[in-house]
Formats: structure tokens, sequence, C-alpha cells
């Protein structure tokens, strides 16, 4: 049951909080007042679409928090499955709306769109308008039958979506298989081409590397060889001055006077160490040079090498790393390719595994279906000869679709006929807008009692309806009250009459803004407002008394129960 609707900076809004009852309670308002905003604002928390322009101007966001309490055991088992745990039988579905995102929370835990929407169907059913239109739809005739189910035939749909989902998948990679061999078999020449040019390469990581160090030294060899010589003839060549020449004979130069003057002696020793370091300079250029010995035929074999490398680089990756990525990835390919044959058999199977299991799941919903379309049909007829429909012939007509569907093998059709004499006719051609809210009303009272959810929310289900029905359409929302939650706003006076507790909801405007409250009303705010509905803009005494009567029949009604 719903217990409290918190809404802030929604549109007109700026915030109001409700406290809801027991049974029914009617909410009601001027034209315009903000009646479908408040509708629009429980959907809202429960998962719908919102415009970003509804948060109320100059605020950062919008906030709707709606306040359940949990009695029903089925719900409470669904919401553990969910890991949903109840605060003290409670549950709490908050929405913070921003321009650019929008926040879920169910007792304080995030939760994602989806998520949110799966737990509201366990709770709450709004009935507006907009779903009165989807009546219209065989999809949805078919999933109201479903609903009357109940929980076998929605696990059912469940396993026939899954199913079907993965019997498309694997049928249409059949057909592909199946349609374009000759084009699977240049596929595996192509990819058997390109792991072979891989692997005959025999790559090693990070070997482009080291050749390209070693062919930019093999390419510049005569150049380090001829550089490398005319150092060492300057350091120790035998024509003209070197540098070991000239060492030499300064160090000859000193060795004379250095036992004579100590002070000579530091530079003397310096020139010796300096003669040595110049000898071990010779050594290393002469052991580099002898190293660096140019060959042609191992620099055409690096050259090779290396355009081998950049040749499988332009074709498979950017580097060695890559491109052994790519041999194993279409050798994966190719094992699932090579034998073709082989492939499809196991393909053939599961497909046709998948469809039979997909067939079995179809013909057990099909069974349940013709066997509960009889029994809805009669409890819903019976609902709207409640509801005015005194001369009605209702029945859920069921035919096989040319092939199984997401939702089984099943069409369905509402058929009706209001007056005598004619003949049964698909809903959606005959039923006008009123008909068809009076219709939904009669299917939401019989799932009423097929289903766990204990609030339903009905907004202006009067639509197209006035005098001996409107009555009838009050007393029926009365009636399923007894068993479930009820949220009604209308503009009717002989459904406010019936209410348990009764709301209005007003605009209030001031220079600087608009914004809509939401008010409780007693017994005699209740009869004066009950009063408006009959009257108009002129409420006489007439009105009032006619209000009170309304209410006191509707009190009596009440008590007969």
């Amino acid at each position: 049951m719903l217990l409290n609707l918190h809404v802030k900076n929604l549109a007109l809004i700026e915030e109001v909080e409700v406290d809801f009852f027991d049974h029914l309670n009617i909410l009601t308002g001027e034209t315009g007042a903000g009646k479908s905003i408040l509708i629009g604002s429980i959907e809202a928390a429960l998962g719908g679409k919102v415009a970003k322009d509804l948060i109320r101007q100059d605020k950062e966001y919008a906030l709707v928090e709606l306040t359940f309490s949990v009695e029903e055991e089925s719900v409470i088992e669904a919401l553990k499955e969910m890991d949903i745990t109840l605060d003290d039988g409670q549950i709490t579905i908050s929405r913070k709306i921003m321009p650019t995102r929008s926040v879920c929370r169910v007792n304080g835990e995030t939760l994602n769109l989806t998520e949110l929407r799966a737990v509201s169907t366990l709770l709450l059913d709004l009935c507006g308008q907009q779903e009165n239109m989807t009546l219209k739809s065989e999809a949805k005739q078919l999933s109201l039958l479903d609903q009357f189910l109940g929980a076998e035939a929605i696990s059912l749909v469940d396993d026939c979506k899954s199913l079907y989902k993965e019997y498309q998948k694997l049928k249409n990679e059949y057909e592909d298989y199946t349609a374009n061999k000759e084009k699977r078999a240049r596929e595996i020449d192509f990819l058997r081409y390109g792991v072979d040019e891989i692997r005959e390469a025999n790559l090693k990581i990070d070997e482009d590397i080291e050749l390209e160090k070693k062919y930019k030294r093999q390419s510049h060899a005569r150049q380090i060889i001829e550089s490398m010589g005319n150092v060492s003839q300057m350091i120790s060549g035998d024509a003209g001055a070197n540098v070991s020449s000239l060492l030499s004979e300064c160090i000859h130069s000193l060795s004379a006077v250095s036992d004579i003057d100590e002070s000579t002696k530091s530079i003397y020793d310096q020139l010796n160490e300096l003669d040595s370091l110049v000898a071990d300079l010779n050594r290393e250029i002469n052991s580099y040079v002898g190293d660096l010995s140019f060959d042609d035929i191992n620099f055409k074999e690096l050259e090779e090498r290396l355009d081998t490398i950049n040749r499988l680089k332009t074709k498979y990756g950017s580097d060695i790393e890559m491109i052994l990525k790519y041999a194993d990835d279409k050798e994966a390919e190719l094992e699932k390719l090579g034998d073709m044959d082989d492939y499809i058999k196991k393909l053939t199977k599961r497909y046709k595994d998948t469809e039979k299991q997909l067939n079995d799941k179809a013909d057990k919903l099909s069974k349940l279906r013709k066997k509960a379309a009889k029994s809805m049909s009669e409890s819903i007829k019976k609902a709207l000869i409640d509801l005015n429909f005194l001369q009605v012939e209702f029945e859920i007509k069921l035919s096989e679709l040319e092939s199984v569907s997401s939702t089984g093998k099943d069409k369905a059709c509402f058929m009706i006929s209001t007056n005598p004499g004619l003949s049964l006719a698909p809903v959606t051609e005959v039923a006008s807008g009123g008909e068809l809210s009076r219709i939904m009303l009669a299917i939401k009272t019989v799932l009423a009692d097929a289903d766990d959810v204990e609030t339903l929310i009905f907004d202006e289900i009067d639509t197209g309806v006035s005098g001996r029905t409107a009555q009838m359409v009050a007393e029926k929302l009365s009636d399923i009250s007894l068993k479930r939650q009820i949220i009604c706003i209308t503009h009717l006076p002989q459904i406010a009459a019936m209410a348990d507790t009764h709301y209005m909801i007003e605009k209030q405007m001031s220079k600087s803004s608009t914004k809509t409250t939401i008010t409780r009303l007693y017994d005699d705010a209740a009869e004066k407002e009950l009063a408006r509905l009959l009257g108009g803009a002129k409420i006489t005494d007439a009105v009032k008394d006619n209000a009170h009567e309304m209410r006191e029949l509707a009190r009596a009604r009440k008590k007969g129960f």
C-alpha cells in the first residue's frame, strides 16, 4: 500500500507531501490545477520517462519519494530475490532528477531504471488514459491475459523471450553459414594465407627493434670505419706527428728533471697516465673497427629480414606483438571454420534443440491461455454488466501466429458486443473512449483478484462517462477498494462521493510564482468540494443538499458491505 508521496521542485509543485490510506483515496481539483503532474511524479518515481524541463525554474533538481508498506508474502519474496530488504515492513523509492541525469534509490540502495521498473510492478499498477488506449493493442491484450494467469504464465513468457532471442541468433547464424558456403571457403583461404605468412616468418617480440639498430650501424659501416681509422692514425699512425709519439717525447723530456725538482713529478705522472689512456683508447678503436667489418651478404640478409617484418606490419599490425595476436585470433577463427560441415552440423543441432524448447514452452503457454481465456472472458463480462453494459457479450479470441514469437504462438483479440443483435467485433473497432475506460476498469477489477499488487491508481477513469454509468463506475471502484488500495483522480461527483479519503488539488498564484498544493478534506470541506463538482461556479442550497445526500448514500452503501 502507498503510504506517502513527497514531491519537490517538479513543474508547478514546489513541495507537497501526502499521506494515503486504505480503500478509496479520491483526488479532485479544477482543470489545470496539477493533477496530471501529480500522477506524472508517481510515474517518474517508478522509472518512467521524465522531461528535464519539468524541474522547477531556478532549481537544481526535482525529487519524488514514495513510501509503501508491503504485506503480501509473494511480493516480499519477490523483493528478496531482487536483494531488496524491507525496512520495518516498508520500502521507500526515491528518484532525484537533475538536468543531465537522475539517481534512483530503493531503501537507500542505488538501482538503475530497469531494476526500478521491475520493483514498481510488484507494488503499484497505474491505469491512465494512455493505458486505456493501449487496450487497442493486441500485444497489450495478450499481456493482460497473461497477467490474469499469474506467475506461471509470466514465467513461461520470460522463458519464451529468452529462448526466442537465442533461437533468432542461432537461426541467423545457421542461415548465414548455409547460404554462404563459397564465401566461407574464400574466407578460410584468406585467413590461412595470413596465418601461414606470419608463422613462416618466425617472428620474435622486439626483434624489429634490435634489427633496426643493426641495420642503422651496418648501413653506415664504411663511414664509421673511415672515421675511426682517421682517429687511430692521429693517435698512433706511422706518418708524421701523432698523439702517442708526442706524448712519448713529452715524457722523455720531463724524465730527466722529475728527479731534480719534485714539483715536476706530478706533471710527469699525469703525462704517463695520459699516455696509458691514449693507448687504451687506441686499442678500443681498433677492436670496434675489427668487429664492424662490413659484409655485403650479411647486410643483404638483414635488409631482407627488415623488409619482411615491415611488410607484415602494413598488413597485420603496427608491431610484432600485434602481428602475432592477429595470427592467434585468426587461428581461432580457422579452428571454428576449418571443418565447416562439422560446425554446421553442431550449429544445426543447437538451432533445432532451441527451436523445440521454444515450441514446447509456447505450447504449454498456449494451453494455459486457452483455458484461462474463457474464465477471464466470463469475469470481464460480469464486471462490464456491473458498469452498465447491460446487454454485453465479451470474448477473448485466441488464434495461432504463423510462426512462434517472443511471446509464444498466440495472438489475442478482445471481442465485444454492447447491443443485442450485433455480432462480436474487436474492441479496437467498436469501443468509444468512454467504453474503453470502462472496459479497462472491468479488466482491472478482474485482475485485482488475480495478482498481489496492493495499490491501483486510476487517472480519470471516468472519461466519457456520466449519469447512471458514472454511479456504477463509482460503486465498482468502491468495491475494488475493499481488497486493494485505490487512488483515483476524478471530475465526477458520483465517484468523489464514494471517497474514504478525499484530497483537493489547487493551483495557487502570486506575482512571482505559481504552485500546486494538495489538501486532505474532512467532512464539511469534502462536502463543499462535492458541491463544486455538482454545481460548478454557483453553489446553491439545493446543490449543497444534493452533495450531502450523495455522501450519505455512499456511506450507507459502504456500511452495507
